[in-house]
């Protein structure tokens, strides 16, 4: 065994090796149905997240709200609850950020001293054992030999780490929760992956395959919209892994491009059709956080982003066919509001977790949304209703992206705003829903309140439906998409007039009438 350590180290030696997925823009994981199966195909419907990372130490104030400090972060009841939690939610796959740190272990170590009571199950022993109750699948980590900035490049902090790995496969290889390795080389796709981290990687996936045999390997690099797709050494890099996932980190959160969601559509697919002659699983690792005040900032709590940005997320990624969406940070970002103990950001985690299990339901609002996300939203009104100059665009069934620069919006200025559409004949409404653009470092944000108005002649009107527009208050760097749906409407009109107060600037794409999913 020491001589087969000796030959993993030397040949680690020679390779570079990037840091683990503890860094919120640079790593994280997930699993799903095989490679090989393509997905040529455009999604009709979203995919929900199903994985998510479990970070069990406190390490900078990015943690100020998933994981506090100055509590016992090593309670089993805690952790068991989290877990139940997350399945409630519909998570199946977990996976460990960490299972020791600073030299001491969240799991019954002979190497280590514990950092949890001797008297009380370790926190992985009670993840593992409630991940097995409700059939969920656990990542292991093998990390951190020291901390979360643990050069791979020291043979001692190879060595722990190798060490770590095999002392649990001692511990839970045959734990039935226990699904595969989550493996820390995070390194850059940018512009292609490099060879010293393909060697890494492979290096890795050997030794958990003889620990472990038939055990999954996952990695989640970043750079994604730095990537250069077009080089021939792109695909010949990706081909010689031998991992079985790839999770790609989608830099959403990280706030990658100004504009990250219009680039990231068009990467996606183009990593799909790599991925349809891989032999290598392509799962979509949605950043689920935005920031509290620098980006990318050890300094600053990741805090969640607003539903709407993470179901454009969700879409985008299932469109292009990945085949499973896990998320870095779910716990504390999307937050049970019943649970006894609540780790996320006041309210707002809470409000997350109610959008995206109302969504997750079936909820009549996010479905229409949804389906607008995937242009299979139609709209029964058409362009010629409208006679006011400009504002055509309004029913052409043509929806933008998440940017101020697509030609589509259409710009409102502070102030009152009335759109009047004539439907022509006397129609039974039912509903109507109305985009708009959130991007408040340009000031473009959503009205106050929207208000529809019925009319027979076109003179005498009725208010038929008064609706408060979508507020989230975490939106210092995100541009994302907002809607506002009107329904059980009950009238029959010929003349409908949509008003509203613009104290900011109003980007509106699309005046659905009597929408109708395709």
């Amino acid at each position: 065994m020491k001589q087969n350590f000796r030959a993993i180290l030397l040949s680690l030696l020679a390779m570079s090796i990037s840091l683990p997925a503890i860094t919120a823009c640079a790593g994280n994981g997930t699993s799903g149905k095989p490679a090989t199966e393509k997905a040529d195909k455009p999604a009709t419907e979203v995919k929900p997240i199903t994985g998510t990372w479990i970070n069990l130490a406190y390490k900078d104030v990015r943690n100020k709200y998933t994981n506090p400090q100055n509590f016992d972060n090593t309670d089993p009841k805690l952790w068991e609850a989290k877990v139940r939690e997350l399945s409630t939610m519909g998570i199946e796959y977990l996976v460990f950020m960490e299972v020791a740190n600073e030299g001491k272990a969240y799991y019954p170590s002979k190497m280590m001293p514990w950092l949890y009571d001797k008297g009380m199950k370790s926190p992985v022993d009670a993840i593992l054992d409630e991940a097995a109750k409700h059939k969920m699948k656990v990542f292991m980590s093998t990390g951190w030999a020291k901390d979360q900035d643990d050069n791979l490049l020291d043979p001692a902090i190879r060595e722990r780490q190798l060490q770590i790995m095999e002392e649990l496969t001692s511990l839970y290889k045959n734990h039935k929760a226990f699904y595969g390795w989550y493996l820390p080389v995070e390194d850059c796709l940018c512009p292609i992956f490099a060879e010293h981290a393909v060697q890494s990687v492979n290096t890795l996936v050997e030794k958990a395959r003889t620990l472990t045999p038939g055990k999954k390997t996952l990695i989640s690099p970043y750079g994604i919209g730095l990537s250069e797709f077009d080089n021939p050494d792109y695909e010949k890099q990706m081909a010689k892994l031998k991992v079985d996932i790839i999770a790609y980190q989608d830099e959403v959160g990280c706030v990658r491009d100004k504009f990250t969601l219009p680039r990231l559509k068009k990467n996606w697919q183009r990593m799909r059709d790599i991925h349809n002659r891989l032999n290598i699983e392509m799962w979509a690792n949605c950043e689920t956080f935005t920031w509290e005040e620098g980006t990318n900032d050890r300094q600053s709590a990741l805090i969640p982003a607003a539903y709407s940005r993470l179901l454009s997320q969700q879409a985008t990624a299932s469109a292009a066919g990945v085949d499973r969406i896990i998320s870095f940070m779910f716990g504390g970002i999307i937050e049970d509001p019943e649970s006894p103990y609540q780790l996320g950001q006041p309210v707002w985690s809470n409000d997350v977790c109610n959008k995206y299990m109302a969504w997750k339901n079936g909820d009549v609002y996010w479905k229409m949304f949804e389906a607008t996300l995937l242009e299979k939203l139609v709209n029964a009104a058409t362009s010629e209703m409208v006679s006011e100059a400009g504002m055509q665009p309004l029913l052409d069934g043509k929806v933008a992206e998440e940017s101020s620069e697509d030609h589509r919006w259409v710009k409102f200025e502070q102030g009152h705003h009335e759109i009047v559409v004539d439907l022509q004949k006397k129609t039974p409404v039912k509903s109507v829903m109305v985009r708009t653009l959130n991007y408040n470092p340009e000031g473009i944000n959503t009205p106050l309140k929207v208000y529809v108005y019925a009319s027979e002649d076109g003179k005498n009107y009725s208010l038929a439906s008064v609706k408060d527009a979508p507020y989230f208050p975490n939106n210092k760097y995100d541009a994302w998409i907002d809607g506002i749906l009107f329904d059980k409407l009950n009238e029959n009109a010929r003349y409908l007039k949509v008003a509203f107060d613009a104290p900011q600037k109003v980007y509106m794409d699309e005046l659905f009438i009597n929408p109708a999913i395709k």
